[in-house]
């Protein structure tokens, strides 16, 4: 394990020397990018971040575009605000002024995961300056049954050292992310190396051990307003091109209970399945970048 921890410190230090600090609405945050060309924003989830889209940035910026991927507040490089609006819109609005902070116009966008749902708020206030959506294992509609993390929120909003039982240790240990990993983010194993997941959990948990996931997942219902969305998913009313990948092996959000949802809330006749889990752009970062790149390509200008 000593190996692997001294690893994980390069790995994550490559990570922060690939992209910079800034500052939306008071918050700040990093933002990991590469190439030049058009903007393509890559939305992470939860309890992901910019790390989650390493290795599709450079195959974007290979195939002549400026690819990034900015920490939304509380995941992470960014700041972890206790007084901060972390619900899905809160989120949404924030990530509008990253945009600008970014000094971004127009701009191609990704979505993944709850990014899926803050990727469309965001897009809901800057559906003009859109070039294309691409939408990766997300949901239009929340489940009824609470995700994990909501489980775990409800036993504390303070970190994984809160939770009963020693609970919080076992969860936050090594162990255990290899094991959410493997078993519901990658298909193929030799992907993700320990050593990567040991930053995956260093940059989900931060400084404050969870505090602040277990904070967003407290209010990821609060405000969840799906029937705005048509309007920015729907690509018989969009003035972009929309396209669907998913990782077809996903057990978490799968195609039959997740992606036919998708499907069905854009109206595309189809969409294109990649051999990976949830965390596709660990197992198919060249394809991930095809899908987003062809649907650029249908951008009307």
């Amino acid at each position: 394990m000593d190996a692997d921890v001294v690893l994980a410190a390069a790995i994550l230090e490559t990570h922060r020397s690939a992209g910079t600090h800034f500052r939306a609405a008071g918050v700040g945050s990093f933002v990991r990018q590469a190439g030049d060309g058009e903007p393509v924003v890559l939305m992470h989830g939860l309890p992901a971040s910019s790390f989650l889209y390493r290795k599709v940035i450079p195959e974007l910026a290979a195939r002549g575009f400026r690819a990034l991927s900015f920490d939304w507040p509380g995941l992470g490089l960014a700041d972890r605000p206790t007084h901060f609006d972390y619900t899905i819109s809160g989120i949404g609005r924030w990530a509008a002024a990253a945009i600008d902070a970014l000094g971004l116009d127009q701009f191609h966008l990704v979505v993944h995961d709850a990014g899926g749902p803050v990727g469309f708020e965001l897009a809901l206030r800057l559906r003009e300056r859109i070039r294309s959506l691409t939408i990766l294992n997300t949901m239009v509609e929340l489940p009824k049954a609470p995700f994990p993390g909501e489980m775990l929120a409800r036993f504390s909003t303070k970190g994984f050292d809160h939770l009963p039982l020693g609970l919080g240790r076992l969860i936050t240990s090594p162990w255990a992310w290899q094991q959410m990993l493997y078993r519901v983010g990658v298909w193929n194993r030799a992907a993700l190396s320990m050593p990567e997941i040991l930053v995956w959990r260093e940059l989900a948990l931060g400084s404050n051990n969870g505090a602040t996931y277990l904070q967003i997942m407290s209010q990821v219902r609060k405000g969840h307003e799906s029937r705005r969305w048509a309007a920015v998913i729907d690509a018989r009313q969009t003035p972009y091109p929309v396209s669907i990948g998913w990782g077809g092996y996903d057990p978490m959000l799968s195609i039959r209970d997740y992606g036919l949802k998708v499907q069905a809330a854009t109206h595309l006749p189809s969409f294109a399945v990649l051999p990976g889990r949830h965390f596709l752009q660990e197992d198919c970062a060249p394809q991930v970048a095809a899908l987003i790149a062809e649907n650029a390509a249908n951008a009307v200008y």
